[in-house]
């Protein structure tokens, strides 16, 4: 209803306003026609990211996202501290653009006209920097009386202006507040998994109890269901790609690796008489691929397999284990998988979980 309401009254102003303009020059329509379109893409973009729950990001906003990240990585060392800031930074900057092509787009609407705005005082035409600033008042205060519409026409417009502004900050707002909540979400998760192992194989041998899995199928379920909710909070605010934590129990991303690989070597590498239960384990690598799936329009798979997981460790554990053959052939199926996992862990900044880990 609010977006029929602010393209109904976008629509009539620009007809009348062209109206009015027929006898004013080509200037001024241009500049009525590059404000609707910054207001026209700014408007689009802030909704598709907000509120179109299964489509991520606008054009304009993941444009700027990835670029952002990509000048980050490029500053310094893939490692360096610098990164911590990628997520903040990046937010902050989306959040400038869409107050900036808004702020941006009435003002130039309000110069497409000689009489859209009118000075209290009788002082000259109104300048530039008179519409920039009564574009800001009317979009985030009531105005100050110090400039006022020409015409109905442009008190529609006036009004419009206002509408976008309290529709940017009560949308904004929850944006944020919503992306903190994911971030919150994601390190949550990290603790939950690297607090177990901070690899796969250390995670397997730790749920063994010296006969079986039993003890695993409660953490299995919980992780999958947190994994679930990581993905589709991923998926709807594809923003949180970019927020990097220095410590290593705040990493998301290797956590997801960890808990993936070693659902990995319960699947293949252990003998079915010895795996927790086989629902719960396919339920959770189903999660972790919608995970991976999140990134798949942002991230390309590694071009190199990351290493494959030792099952000596299990063994030293008395873990049972498949023969290494066995296992060779299944790890081969999940070549395209693994190099999606190494990629995901790569763009966050982070090595491949390694035995020097444990």
């Amino acid at each position: 209803m609010c977006i029929e309401m602010v393209r109904f009254g976008l629509l009539n102003v620009t007809a009348g306003a062209v109206e009015s303009l027929s006898s004013t020059g080509p200037v001024r329509l241009l500049s009525l026609a590059v404000g609707i379109g910054c207001l026209s893409v700014a408007i689009v973009d802030l909704f598709w990211t907000i509120l179109w729950d299964d489509k991520g990001a606008g054009p304009l906003s993941s444009r700027l996202m990835i670029s952002a990240w990509h000048r980050l990585r490029t500053l310094g060392d893939e490692r360096d501290q610098g990164l911590s800031i990628g997520g903040p930074l990046i937010l902050a900057l989306n959040l400038l653009v869409w107050v900036g092509l808004i702020w941006l787009g009435w003002t130039l609407v309000f110069a497409g006209s000689e009489d859209a705005l009118v000075h209290s005082r009788p002082t000259g035409p109104v300048t530039w920097i008179g519409r920039f600033y009564f574009v800001a008042q009317t979009m985030f205060t009531m105005g100050n009386g110090d400039f006022y519409p020409g015409s109905s026409l442009w008190q529609v417009a006036a009004a419009l202006t206002t509408a976008s502004g309290m529709l940017f900050v009560t949308l904004g707002v929850s944006y944020v507040i919503s992306v903190l909540d994911g971030v919150t979400g994601r390190r949550s998760y990290a603790n939950s998994v690297l607090g177990i192992g901070k690899r796969g194989e250390t995670f397997v041998t730790t749920g063994w109890n010296g006969e079986d899995f039993d003890q695993f199928d409660h953490l299995l379920d919980t992780l999958s269901a947190e994994l679930s909710d990581l993905g589709a909070q991923h998926k709807i605010h594809p923003i949180l790609h970019y927020y990097h934590s220095d410590e290593l129990l705040d990493s998301s991303a290797r956590a997801v690796v960890v808990f993936d690989e070693a659902l990995t070597l319960l699947r293949f590498g252990v003998p079915e008489e010895h795996r927790p239960n086989d629902a719960l384990i396919a339920s959770a690598r189903s999660n972790a691929e919608s995970y991976l799936n999140a990134y798949t329009d942002t991230i390309e798979p590694a071009d190199q397999v990351p290493p494959a997981p030792d099952l000596d460790h299990l063994r030293e554990a008395g873990v049972p284990t498949v023969s290494d053959a066995e296992f060779a052939d299944a790890l081969a199926d999940l070549d395209e998988r693994r190099r999606q996992l190494r990629a995901v862990i790569e763009a966050s900044g982070r090595e491949w979980p390694s035995g020097s880990d444990d």
